[in-house]
């Protein structure tokens, strides 16, 4: 029998379809593709799957601070498993970190892994990873022991997790573990959105306000990328959970038309709106310049231009590490306060109900002290990070001249205030 081509079998098909074995290739990636991967510290699973611990999850771990889920919905960093479900993608997005040898297909073609297995053996692939704080005196052993119970799920290491034909199996063994999950897709497979199982926040990467320049920055395989695009936002906008559009911003390229991308954000009509800095890393450094990557203070003058042409959103708060600022809509503001955070235990208990909930049905309050905009920014997270090493004054100043002259936010900087409504 000759093996099943993408022209045969959609991958909407292939869920439907019994297929023998010599029919899909049984892997995704080469011999060499994931000893390359496991020299970066990825852990694959199955034949298409893998785990990466997430910078942050370490960072908590070792009493230096949250990623900026933590601060925006309360998602403890060292109880968040970093995953995905596919490591092919239908896009070679200019920045993302792959490589151009990762594979990248728009249809699945593949052997499905069984998805309790991917959920389990991820688990244990996450805890391995990590075995190397116990008993470390850089890490704090409380921190370390709550990391073992693993009560969060990021599908967005790299590929595109949707693509798995049996994602809404693996979710709902984690709805069944107690873990949340936070879903990134790159939007070129709507039916799938449309069909997604509930997830704890749903997010859609609008990279992009127009076609040409999203073709440019995503290279997308499907050639018909921007109505697949539109398409999914409108299905984004007809969930009853959690949704977020995230903004990956690359200076000089896709940095522009802030009220081209509000139409865009409204019709994916999201709860949360996530402004994120492009970051210099891994292979995108080949494709892209170190002056591509927008400090804090440059993503944060992009998102007031943004918010004034989106009545429903306010900023709520900035997360300056990562370079990352974030909307949501004011329905979140109850009584003058933001409700920004998520009751975990309440969304297990609704997700596991086999009842209909919506997203005012797990709210939780957002800790007063994390709202807002500090008016400081990536030129002074550099330099508490340079007093921590012991980097002299003198060598300060020449270290960070450059960035002193694109540092444009100050105290005297018109800020968002938040603080003062509370």
């Amino acid at each position: 029998m000759q093996p099943v081509t993408k022209t045969q079998l959609t991958k909407t098909q292939l869920t439907k379809t019994q297929l023998t074995k010599t029919q899909l290739t049984k892997t995704q990636l080469t011999d060499s593709a994931k000893k390359n991967l496991t020299k970066q510290h990825y852990r694959i699973i199955g034949s298409h799957s893998a785990v990466k611990p997430c910078g942050w999850t370490k960072n908590m771990i070792r009493g230096e601070g949250g990623c900026y889920k933590l601060k925006f919905y309360g998602i403890m960093s060292n109880q968040c498993l970093q995953m995905t479900t596919s490591i092919s993608c239908a896009n070679r997005c200019s920045f993302c970190w792959r490589g151009y040898k990762s594979p990248v297909a728009k249809d699945w073609k593949w052997q499905a892994d069984d998805p309790s297995f991917i959920v389990e053996e991820s688990i244990k692939a996450h805890h391995d990873l990590l075995v190397g704080f116990k008993g470390s005196k850089s890490a704090s052993q409380p921190t370390y022991e709550k990391s073992k119970e693993v009560k969060h799920v990021a599908l967005s290491l790299t590929g595109e997790p949707i693509m798995y034909p049996r994602i809404n199996e693996a979710i709902k063994e984690f709805n069944k573990k107690g873990i949340s999950t936070f879903l990134v897709t790159n939007a070129q497979y709507p039916e799938q959105i449309r069909d997604l199982a509930t997830t704890t926040q749903l997010y859609i990467s609008l990279d992009a306000p127009n076609k040409s320049l999203l073709k440019k920055v995503d290279l997308p395989l499907f050639d018909d990328f921007w109505e697949r695009l539109n398409q999914s936002l409108e299905f984004l906008a007809q969930k009853n959970q959690r949704t977020c559009i995230r903004l990956t911003l690359i200076k000089d390229i896709n940095m522009k038309d802030p009220e081209e991308y509000a139409k865009m954000i409204k019709k994916g009509d999201p709860d949360f709106i996530e402004a994120k800095a492009y970051m210099w890393i891994g292979a995108s450094v080949t494709r892209l310049e170190k002056d591509n990557m927008p400090m804090h203070e440059e993503v944060l003058t992009f998102s007031k231009e943004l918010v004034t042409h989106l009545a429903d959103y306010e900023i709520v708060s900035e997360h300056i590490p990562s370079r990352v600022v974030m909307f949501a809509k004011k329905k979140y503001k109850i009584n003058n306060t933001w409700h920004t955070w998520i009751d975990f235990p309440k969304y297990d208990e609704l997700v596991n109900s086999n009842k209909e909930f919506t997203t005012g049905d797990y709210l939780k309050k957002t800790p007063i002290n994390l709202l807002g905009i500090s008016g400081k920014g990536t030129l002074e997270h550099y330099k508490l990070r340079a007093d921590k090493m012991g980097v002299s004054p003198e060598e300060q100043r020449e270290m960070f001249k450059d960035l002193e002259k694109r540092a444009k936010v100050d105290e005297s900087t018109q800020e968002i205030s938040f603080h003062k409504n509370h």
